[in-house]
C-alpha cells in the first residue's frame, strides 16, 4: 500500500514521503495512529494544503521533546530481580518494568510506545536502552538489573558480579593432588590398613 507519512519514522522515510509498506502495517499501526494517509489524489492536496501546519506541529513536539530529553538521557535505573546462579532472570525484564521504574524515578513523560527494547531482558547485568521521545529525538538510559542494591551498585562501577561469584566458588575448591597417580585415576586417601600393609 502506498502511505504519505505525516511524521517521519525511521527506516521508512521523512514527513510528505510517499511510501511503500504491507497492507497490515499500514491499516493497523500507521493509519489509524495518524502517522500516515493513504496516498492518493484527494490526500495529496490534503497533505499539501495542511503541511505547513503539519510541519511546525512536528518542530514543537521535536523541541518539548528535546527539553524532556535533558532529564532522561542518560539516566540509571536499578531493577532488582531474583537469578539463577548462572546469573538468569527467574522471568525477564520486560518495556512495562522500564517504564514503571521511570516512573517511579520521576520521569513521567515516557510511555511504553517510546522504549525501544530489542529484546527482554534476561540476564544479570547493565543494559543501555534506547527511549525515542520523538521521531526524531532519542536518548539512552541505563537498565541495571542486579539480585541486591549491593549488586547493582558493584555493577555501575563496572564490576562483573557474575565473573567475580565464579572465581570465589574456584577459589574455595581445592582437589587432591597425586603425583604418581595413572592419568584419568582419581586421587585417593589410603586407608589406615593399606597403610598398615606398606608398613610391614
Amino acid at each position: 500500500m502506498e502511505i504519505i507519512l505525516l511524521e517521519r519514522i525511521e527506516k521508512l522515510g521523512a514527513i510528505g514521503d510517499v511510501v511503500t509498506v504491507k497492507d497490515g502495517y499500514a491499516r493497523n499501526f500507521l493509519l489509524p495512529n495518524k502517522k500516515a494517509l493513504r496516498s492518493n489524489n484527494a490526500n495529496k492536496k490534503v497533505f499539501e494544503a495542511n503541511r505547513a501546519k503539519i510541519e511546525a506541529d512536528n518542530a514543537a513536539r521535536r523541541t518539548d521533546a528535546e527539553q524532556a530529553a535533558e532529564g532522561v538521557n542518560g539516566k540509571q535505573i536499578v531493577l532488582i530481580r531474583q537469578s539463577s546462579n548462572a546469573g538468569h532472570l527467574y522471568g525477564s525484564v520486560a518495556v512495562r518494568d522500564v517504564v514503571e521504574a521511570l516512573h517511579a524515578d520521576g520521569v513521567t513523560n515516557v510511555t511504553k510506545a517510546m522504549v525501544v527494547l530489542e529484546r527482554p531482558i534476561k540476564t544479570l547485568g547493565v543494559f543501555d536502552v534506547k527511549v525515542a521521545l520523538h521521531p526524531e529525538v532519542a536518548v539512552t538510559i541505563t537498565v541495571n538489573v542486579a539480585r541486591s542494591p549491593e549488586e547493582a551498585e558493584l555493577q555501575s562501577q563496572g564490576v562483573d558480579v557474575m565473573a567475580d561469584l565464579f572465581e570465589k566458588d574456584e577459589s574455595g575448591f581445592t582437589e587432591d593432588y597425586d603425583p604418581n597417580a595413572e592419568p584419568g585415576e582419581i586421587a585417593a586417601v589410603a586407608s589406615d590398613e593399606e597403610e598398615a600393609a606398606e608398613e610391614a
